[in-house]
């Protein structure tokens, strides 16, 4: 009886460590998200904003496009009934409705986009040779001063040199869509003389200014310019402008080059 009673124990346990670790199992699977493969296929294709008749996006593989220049391309998924864009960050969608020639979803501000999907073979060319293009000054700018402190002349150049160096910018399509613009920054270079004296000579680049201008909107910004603004007792005074492209929002930080050659930063009064 008590070996019967002791077997009996043992299986039992042995049943529910099975059942529990099933259960484990069971429920580590449903835990991981699943992409909707077949969602993915149907979204395949050009797709039209329903109300204006305009291309929106185009699917192709695992990543969208976007028909404008500057809207770089983002990977996507669809899990459930949500849209999933890869890009910077990452960014969700609930999806209303999905069909082989219809897809409604809610884009950041809640409001239902529908999208058709397009029949004209023409709208292809939307996305043929398209490239996202920097709408940085994209020139070189030289600029000379010659001015005068007590009877001493000083010769001020600046020049603004374009770079490869990209600045992505992220923004909302027409869709309420996040998409990521990709601008291009420039390093700006500052000399001054005294004669044929080199007070100072400099290369400028925005993380120059990381301890005055606030990590997020550096991040985003362009260093569009330095100009040189005065001279007065205490040197050679000059502004450094950083822009967010494509916006009014712009960080004016003031340089002061001494007779010495001390350089000094601070935040431009407004």
């Amino acid at each position: 009886m008590t070996r019967f009673r002791l077997g009996f124990v043992l299986l039992s346990v042995l049943l529910v460590a099975v059942l529990v670790g099933c259960r484990r199992t069971a429920g580590g699977k449903a835990s991981l998200p699943q992409e909707d493969l077949r969602a993915k296929q149907m979204l395949q294709g050009i797709w039209l904003n329903d109300a204006e008749g305009d291309v929106s996006f185009m699917a192709k593989g695992d990543t969208i496009f976007y028909p404008d220049s500057t809207s770089q391309p983002v990977r996507f998924a669809i899990y459930g009934d949500t849209l999933v864009l890869s890009a910077a960050g990452e960014s969700k969608y609930p999806i209303v409705k999905q069909a082989p020639h219809l897809f409604v979803f809610k884009n950041q501000n809640g409001d239902v986009v529908k999208l058709v999907k397009s029949e004209d073979p023409d709208d292809r060319y939307a996305f043929e040779e398209r490239r996202p293009v920097a709408l940085n000054q994209n020139r070189l700018i030289k600029r000379d001063t010659v001015v005068t402190l007590g009877g001493e002349k000083y010769h001020s150049y600046t020049q603004v040199n374009p770079t490869t160096y990209k600045v992505v910018k992220s923004s909302y399509n027409d869709d309420g869509v996040a998409v990521d613009n990709v601008y291009h920054d420039n390093i700006v270079h500052v000399s001054v003389f005294n004669g044929a004296r080199k007070v100072y000579s400099g290369d400028f680049r925005k993380q120059a200014f990381v301890r005055l201008v606030p990590a997020d909107y550096l991040s985003q910004s362009v260093l569009s310019d330095i100009t040189f603004t005065r001279i007065d007792a205490s040197g050679l005074h000059y502004a450094a402008t950083l822009c967010i492209p494509d916006s009014p929002s712009s960080f004016v930080i003031e340089l002061l080059i001494s007779p010495a050659g001390r350089l000094t930063m601070r935040v431009a009064d407004n």
